[in-house]
């Protein structure tokens, strides 16, 4: 499993350029040289989520079963790609956003945002779906043959699940802060496995965490909608965003397009750090390093 291939070279700089420290990046590991890989960005210096260290076996066994690793299509030859990444957000509800979003080169979407019954809404086409194994879809009715499913790995326990599925072997649920989808409505062909220089880059350089958090606080890690932003700087020429708006004011108001949940349950996340995503966005979004889609 070696990368094929590369990004295509732009004769003119992203707007968000001066965020990144690398512009032709692969984002996904390949079992041929993610070590190698690994040395050069920094990973074998970290432990999970943010590198391979104490973790390499796992991360060996779960990408010898995956059967690629390319970025796109092997056809895909357009340059300087317009992405959006579509956020989950309650934002989205009655914007008939769906053919707008489907228009773009790069489609990024994230968890178990559905399209099914949200087509109007969101669109239909999904170019790559980042998950975990507490948030991927185990409905084959949200299967789309054209989508690549990226693993973030948090934990050495999501290579092993992932693993243990692609064998067909038994899988244990502890340890999962939710239990994890017990079947795997992608092939092995679709999925990939992000390099986590792109989620510690979300987490250092854009939110500017610390690197070591005080023993009374728990740590913070970026999002999902983060890590597929920061995905988006490192393959695309233009990003635009959409359903990353969310109203704090109104706690029983949406929190995603789909579903029940309101914004309360979001307040309620000792896992993140809210108010650093929403600075970040405001930031990038009045810098014009993006286009924000939902904002009204």
């Amino acid at each position: 499993m070696k990368r094929r291939n590369k990004i295509q070279p732009c004769l003119s700089k992203p707007a968000f350029a001066s965020l990144l420290r690398f512009h032709q990046f692969h984002p996904f590991l390949c079992a041929a040289d993610f070590k190698k890989i690994a040395s050069l960005y920094g990973s074998d210096k970290f432990d999970l989520p943010y590198g391979i260290r104490t973790s390499a076996e796992y991360f060996r066994l779960a990408l010898s079963k995956l059967q690629s690793c390319d970025l796109f299509d092997e056809f895909d030859n357009v340059p300087c790609k317009k992405c959006v990444v579509v956020g989950n957000g309650g934002v989205l509800k009655n914007k008939t956003l769906g053919e707008k979003i489907d228009s773009y080169d790069v489609i990024i979407r994230m968890n178990n945002g559905p399209v099914l019954g949200h087509e109007e809404e969101v669109g239909r086409r999904t170019t790559f779906r980042l998950f975990y194994p507490e948030s991927v879809f185990s409905d084959p009715n949200h299967n789309d043959p054209n989508t690549t499913a990226v693993l973030t790995a948090f934990k050495p326990l999501d290579l092993k699940w992932l693993w243990e599925l692609l064998t067909g072997g038994k899988i244990n649920t502890n340890g999962f802060w939710k239990k994890p989808a017990l079947n795997l409505i992608y092939k092995p062909y679709q999925i990939r496995i992000l390099d986590p220089f792109i989620i510690r880059m979300a987490a250092y350089e854009l939110l500017h965490f610390p690197k070591v958090f005080p023993k009374n606080q728990k740590p913070k890690h970026p999002t999902t909608g983060i890590i597929a932003i920061t995905l988006a700087f490192h393959i695309c020429h233009e990003v635009h965003l959409a359903g990353f708006k969310y109203n704090f004011s109104d706690l029983k108001s949406p929190l995603h397009y789909y579903g029940n949940a309101t914004m309360s349950l979001m307040n309620k996340n000792a896992y993140h750090n809210v108010t650093a995503e929403q600075l970040f966005l405001k930031d990038i979004i009045e810098k014009n390093f993006v286009i924000n889609l939902t904002e009204d």
